[in-house]
């Protein structure tokens, strides 16, 4: 089985060496500083209090370098992923399997819903349908990410927590190549399960990603402070009671209540959200894939996201202020 993990920064670095350790046959796809101590030395991995490990592993900014895969991983920024359709396409033989593990709402939300909205394009994640008719819903494994890892100097990943790779189907059936893959994350130590509902975990992660993300870095406060703070916490309340009820509307159904999700983002403590990093760094944010297309969906279900609205023409403002949107 030949994996090769597009976007191989903190998350696909972590997902790449520890795949490596278990003698998967794994490649990345990189570039720039990071690229180049992966090629010299491999990616150094540092987990917990042991000691660090360095890992070769294959790596080129070059996809055609790497030829065919079973699987491409695809751990890029939301909004990176539409201009690099086409130089993925050397990665892409007959039967290659294309995992989504990219924030926010995913462009092949609607392929095999069901439904009035079956086939729904949604533009604000893929414009212009380049991800739709590049890749094919078809070819699409759902993921949702949940470590935490940071690139702390080229070449050297620091995995903070966690390490589950949600895997689902687009019609919630345990296929084949979602079991298979799961069998391989398995095997390097991560956590895989195959979600017959995996659109449930997209929203639970998504409802804070919606709301935090965007009011830390308007506020520039971390999560303990925005999650308790009387004020901000009802912005995010009042964001992620508009998101549930479009997401209810599509069939979704959530396992914790408001207040909860917003308790667990206190408890996460003073983290800056990767927003907030984003902005501080001049680096483009990920607001159409986080709020915009909540935004988008609401206009799909008829339902009104009224403080969704405002507080994504704030973030956006403040996103071209400095050249970043």
């Amino acid at each position: 089985m030949k994996i090769c993990i597009f976007g191989a920064g903190a998350i696909g670095g972590y997902l790449g060496a520890k795949l490596a350790l278990a003698g998967a046959d794994v490649s990345l796809v990189a570039r720039g500083p990071h690229l180049a101590a992966i090629q010299a030395k491999g990616i150094t991995l540092l987990e917990d209090a042991a000691e660090p490990v360095v890992v070769p592993v294959r790596a080129s900014a070059n996809p055609a370098d790497l030829g065919p895969q079973d699987y491409v991983i695809v751990t890029l920024k939301a909004h990176s992923v539409p201009a690099l359709v086409g130089a993925m396409q050397p990665l892409i033989g007959d039967h290659t399997t294309i995992v989504s593990g990219v924030n926010g709402v995913p462009w092949w939300y609607f392929h095999k819903i069901g439904g009035p909205f079956e086939g729904t394009r949604l533009h604000s994640v893929d414009p212009g349908n380049v991800q739709w008719d590049g890749f094919g819903p078809d070819r699409v494994l759902g993921c949702v990410v949940y470590p935490a890892a940071e690139v702390t100097k080229p070449g050297t990943i620091q995995h903070i927590e966690g390490n589950r790779f949600s895997l689902g189907e687009p019609d919630g059936s345990k296929s084949d190549r979602a079991m298979a893959l799961s069998a391989v994350l398995q095997s390097a130590g991560l956590k895989a399960p195959v979600r017959p509902r995996l659109r449930d975990e997209i929203w639970v992660k998504l409802w804070g990603n919606l709301s935090f993300n965007p009011i830390s870095a308007l506020t520039h406060a971390t999560l303990d402070i925005l999650c308790t703070d009387t004020g901000t916490r009802d912005v995010a309340r009042r964001m992620m009671r508009e998101a549930q009820a479009i997401a209810e509307a599509l069939g979704v159904t959530f396992p914790i209540d408001v207040e909860r999700r917003i308790d667990g983002g206190a408890a996460v403590g003073a983290h800056r959200t990767s927003m907030l990093q984003d902005l501080d760094a001049g680096r483009p944010m990920e607001i159409d894939a986080l709020i915009k297309s909540v935004q988008e969906l609401g206009q799909i279900t008829k339902l009104p996201t009224d403080t969704i609205d405002t507080v994504l023409a704030l973030i956006t403002l403040r996103a071209r202020v400095q050249g970043l949107y």
